[in-house]
């Protein structure tokens, strides 16, 4: 994958936003509140190993603005954790809710560390004391956090009992992801990569083509790659790469199957971080290439579904000119440079934060529905997921249209717009 050692995502975020604050003419008050998180936590977490020895991880909570309700995001582990990653991923999150029109913020969180390396009670006690530190800064009507990169239903149900220990009552709504039959919702698992596919369907509408005539090239393998790839299958597309992290060479390899890959059978050789096993992917007539030809591919549809600044200035004239759709279901795939290459090629972008929100959008569902104690259906809940999406597609699509301005924009606008104005009316600006 794309490697940047002078990347900073808050930087690109910032740059982002201040593009579209000037194409909006946005007050100098509201640039100011909107440009950097309302609240940031820094803590260290000691954790007793299982070899006898403490080691002390680090922390982050971010609460970039919770105008329009309480601030929501992911909790991700990662050895590459930096609190400008968690800023720029908890601004994204605030856009990313006001464009799908939820009634919450942004917010993330993170520590630093490899679940790889770390044994099942070591994780546990990361997730544990990752609570202790925040226990009064969240909670189910202020912040509510959730799974990401590297955190599963387990980690959250951890969490939520250290804070239901702490604040002795019982507060399902505290966080998200949750297990099923533990106040978790039906359809969450699918619900990032799914949402993606609506997108991507309702780019297809507008388009005029048929699902069934094109081709796509998937980068990552995880949870939303693989619901994504299940959907676009369902809808007679067809996916003939995908990319993902190899564990034991330590980089990305790139599997392709020019009559399309098979889910099922990869599903049984992967990992559970989504790491493919080369042996057998080799034995089972797969190519194994280098991990970023996943973007060279002849196909109609370009999904990156993995890590932020993977779609560069360096790499996007490597695109084939085949390709018409990039749907972002990672954050922050793809930079400002590229994207001036993509406008100008007029590739039909769907930025993440409409892209992908349909993780946030399900996630607002569970929150509902633990809030309430009670709980609905998987088909009402992909159904209403189905209707958010689109609703939320056809509003950034129709002022891209209107003013003719890249997708990007356009969502950017909405989102900016929104929150601004809850700024404004709260009497914050």
């Amino acid at each position: 994958m794309a490697e940047g050692k002078a990347f900073n995502a808050f930087e690109m975020a910032q740059k982002q936003f201040d593009k579209v604050a000037d194409m909006i003419d946005l007050d100098q008050a509201s640039r100011d509140l909107l440009r950097n998180p309302l609240r940031e936590f820094h803590f260290s977490i000691p954790v007793h190993m299982d070899d006898g020895s403490i080691k002390v991880f680090r922390g982050f909570r971010c609460q970039h603005n919770d105008a329009r309700g309480p601030a929501k995001g992911g909790i991700r582990f990662h050895p590459q954790e930096t609190i400008d990653t968690v800023r720029a991923l908890s601004m994204w999150m605030t856009w990313k809710t006001a464009v799908a029109d939820l009634p919450l913020g942004g917010g993330k969180g993170g520590v630093i560390c490899d679940p790889h390396n770390l044994s099942s009670r070591e994780q546990e006690q990361i997730c544990r004391g990752w609570i202790r530190q925040v226990y009064k800064n969240v909670g189910p009507i202020s912040d509510v956090p959730a799974p990401d990169v590297m955190t599963n239903a387990q980690h959250m149900l951890w969490m939520l009992d250290e804070y239901e220990t702490i604040t002795g009552g019982r507060y399902p709504g505290l966080i998200t992801g949750k297990p099923v039959g533990m106040g978790g919702s039906l359809g969450r698992k699918e619900a990032t990569g799914y949402g993606l596919i609506y997108t991507v369907r309702e780019a297809l509408k507008q388009l005029q083509i048929d699902p069934k005539n094109t081709t796509a090239s998937v980068q990552g393998f995880g949870n939303v790659a693989q619901f994504a790839i299940e959907l676009y299958s369902k809808l007679g597309g067809k996916v003939t790469c995908i990319s993902c992290w190899d564990q034991n060479e330590s980089r990305a390899i790139t599997y392709k199957k020019a009559d399309g890959i098979n889910l099922e059978e990869l599903q049984k050789i992967t990992d559970r971080f989504g790491g493919v096993e080369q042996d057998k992917a080799l034995e089972l007539g797969y190519e194994a290439l280098d991990g970023e030809a996943w973007l060279e591919q002849e196909v109609d549809i370009l999904l990156p579904c993995a890590l932020e600044n993977q779609i560069t200035e360096d790499n996007v004239e490597k695109i084939h000119e085949k390709v018409q759709i990039i749907a972002e279901g990672a954050n922050g795939p793809t930079t400002p440079e590229a994207d001036k290459f993509l406008d100008k090629r007029n590739i039909f972008v769907i930025p993440d934060f409409l892209a992908n929100a349909g993780g946030v959008t399900c996630s607002y569902f569970e929150q509902v529905q633990s809030n309430m104690n009670y709980y609905w259906s998987k088909d009402e809940v992909l159904k209403n997921l189905d209707q958010k999406m689109t609703a939320a597609f056809w509003a950034v699509t129709n002022l891209s249209d209107n003013r003719s301005i890249f997708m990007r924009d356009a969502a950017y606008i909405i989102g900016i717009e929104r929150v601004a104005q809850a700024s404004k009316e709260r009497g914050w600006v």
